[in-house]
């Protein structure tokens, strides 16, 4: 989680909304970092969780991260839950709940769902304070500045 910290720090540095994820290999070895860059690439879907996941994909050359974990300062939403799905990840580990949007237990619980062929573990709220803080500064932080 810490080097998750890291990347949401990096990504406020930046104005995009503090968001760090990790995927590490079966190992424990991180193999890929990404923060939202929605604003930077004007892609709605440069979601950390979603970056990290390409990019461990290209580190590992498959598309199946079997084994591996995702660390995430968020719950993920429903897009990147169900890409966590659909990419086979055996652990999922966060920080902040998200009860606004979050697919993992808060709004609705897309990795869980009995009917998907595929669904990984889960640790919610690591670090939790030091996450959610994190993002209300930024955005008290964006609330001032306008």
């Amino acid at each position: 989680m810490v080097a998750a910290l890291a990347r949401a720090e990096a990504a406020a540095v930046i104005g995009e909304v503090p968001i760090g994820a990790v995927v590490l290999d079966p190992s424990g070895v991180p193999v890929a970092e990404a923060h939202n860059e929605r604003g930077l690439l004007t892609d709605p879907t440069a979601h950390a969780e979603i970056l990290a996941l390409r990019r461990a994909g290209e580190a590992l050359g498959s598309w199946h991260l079997e084994g591996c974990t995702l660390v995430v300062t968020l719950e993920p939403c429903s897009m990147c839950a169900g890409a966590v799905v659909l990419a086979r990840v055996k652990r999922l580990v966060f920080g902040a709940w998200d009860p606004k949007a979050g697919a993992v237990g808060s709004l609705w619980d897309v990795v869980r769902d009995r009917r998907l062929n595929h669904r990984p573990e889960v640790i919610g709220g690591l670090r939790e304070e030091e996450c959610s803080t994190l993002l209300e500064k930024f955005f008290l932080d964006r609330r001032d500045q306008h």
